[in-house]
């Protein structure tokens, strides 16, 4: 058993041969305040009488270097089915998109440059053009929907009242409540209707000398079913016109396109809510629209340009990969290109195509070669295809499913749950779902791209 006198001194360490490779790539100063971490470790471990700390020592030092650099955001392979999972980034972008992020963060940009006038120009010029012809509306951007509700409270109802069905006081994921976000924003909440009934007197109603602003919350992570009323929104434009107050609608998630063919009702779109009479909008950039995360504004000019010239847009703008993400997302749907939009492909896949691709991937798993142990009843790792549901997830249609194909997995001597470890511990992460002791791979928001490394990585669980 060693004893403290064996502990070798830091530079002593520094100067080994296995150690001096790590000290050029990391840097002294970072590589030594390492092994200063894992000798004080060592101490500890020498006086609670443990096996022998100093075996490994350089390994260890060489490991917690490694891993201190190592980056913490990581790609993942989701395999849940849930298309904008809010844990793993909600969209991917598209590969323009992308392209475009890497060229701006990699250089000099006209964010806030003029170019035609050789002058500063504004930021917030950039995707208020496509955004205009997208939407037929002027626009504006920051940094995410709960950003754009508390801009446009503060800017319009700031010290008023602000009249909103308490069936539609939600609260989003992360703590995000409207009421909360109400208060920070200066203004007062005026609660009418019911939980699940509420009629458009019941704001007719409330209306008076304090208000500033009807609110109208659209349900895009949670329904009410059952004994339930909700003003039309025609109604609701109606009674804003009639007292004199601009209508705020809280779209949520975005949606640019019609999803009743893919099976999912009641997601409105943007521009037809403007086009109904609604004076402002607000969504989110990174939900069914497909792009960067970012909350967009978008209404009356006069209103638009109140939100502009507010301290707090300022605090609350976006940089400029966002601009260059939201851009050549926003110029596929002028194009007609949904497919180029990862979010809209995945949701718009057909049921019969997944099947497709599950079934060609059980067949490369049973092909000649392969590493799987399936082939054996009973040993190692089982695949099988079901029937299931993918969800688009993301606070959007709830209670709303697609049809899907999924993969089953189950481990001759692993739990589901062990499983499902092993799979987020891969190279790399596999995130799937558990239900009924087997987990659930949904090739749906797999890309084929990736189905290689999940072929690899299935096949190194399956003994």
């Amino acid at each position: 058993m060693p004893s403290f006198r064996d502990i070798p001194s830091v530079d002593e360490l520094l100067n080994r041969p296995s150690l001096a490779a790590l000290v050029v790539e990391a840097g002294r100063p970072y590589v030594t305040e390492r092994i200063r971490e894992v000798l004080e470790e060592a101490r500890r471990q020498l006086r609670d009488a443990q096996d022998d700390p100093l075996a490994d020592l350089e390994q260890r030092i060489a490991r917690r270097v490694q891993e201190g650099l190592a980056p913490s955001l990581r790609p993942v392979i989701n395999a849940t089915g849930v298309i904008l999972h809010t844990n793993l980034g909600r969209a991917p972008l598209s590969a323009e998109a992308a392209e475009r992020v890497r060229e701006a963060a990699a250089s000099y940009t006209n964010l806030e440059y003029d170019l035609e006038a050789g002058r500063r120009g504004r930021r917030d010029v950039h995707a208020a053009r496509l955004l205009g012809q997208l939407l037929g509306a002027p626009a504006m951007v920051v940094n995410n929907n709960a950003a754009a509700v508390l801009l446009a409270l503060n800017t319009l109802a700031e010290g008023g009242e602000v009249v909103v069905s308490r069936g539609e006081l939600i609260e989003i994921g992360g703590s995000f409540r409207i009421p909360e976000i109400m208060r920070k924003s200066g203004a007062t909440l005026r609660e009418v209707g019911t939980t699940n009934r509420t009629r458009i007197a019941d704001y007719e109603a409330a209306i008076g000398p304090n208000t500033r602003l009807l609110l109208r919350v659209h349900p895009s992570n949670y329904r009410i079913v059952g004994f339930t009323e909700r003003p039309a929104l025609e109604q609701m434009v109606a009674a804003a016109r009639r007292a004199g107050v601009p209508l705020l609608e809280d779209l949520g998630s975005g949606c640019m396109f019609d999803l009743r063919p893919c099976g999912i009702a009641d997601e409105p779109q943007a521009r037809l809510s403007l086009e109904a009479g609604v004076d402002l909008v607000c969504f989110s950039g990174d939900k069914l629209l497909g792009g960067p995360q970012a909350g967009i504004l978008a209404g009356r000019q006069d209103l638009v340009e109140k939100l502009r010239r507010n301290p707090l847009f300022r605090a609350l703008r976006v940089d400029k990969m966002t601009y260059a993400a939201l851009e050549p997302t926003l110029a596929a749907y002028l194009r007609g290109r949904l497919d180029d939009l990862p979010v809209a492909r995945m949701i718009r896949m057909p049921a019969e195509e997944i099947e497709s691709r599950a079934r060609a991937f059980v067949a490369q798993w049973h092909s000649p070669g392969s590493a799987a142990l399936s082939a054996a009843p009973g040993a190692g790792l089982q695949l099988e295809i079901v029937a299931g549901e993918s969800v688009i997830g993301g606070g959007s249609t709830p209670g709303q499913a697609l049809k899907t194909t999924l993969l089953a997995l189950r481990h001759a001597s692993l739990t589901a749950a062990q499983l499902e470890e092993r799979l987020r511990a891969a190279t790399p992460p596999v995130i799937a779902r558990v239900e009924t002791d087997r987990v659930l791979l949904d090739l749906r928001t797999v890309f084929p791209s990736q189905e290689a490394a999940l072929l690899s990585i299935l096949e190194s669980l399956a003994p």
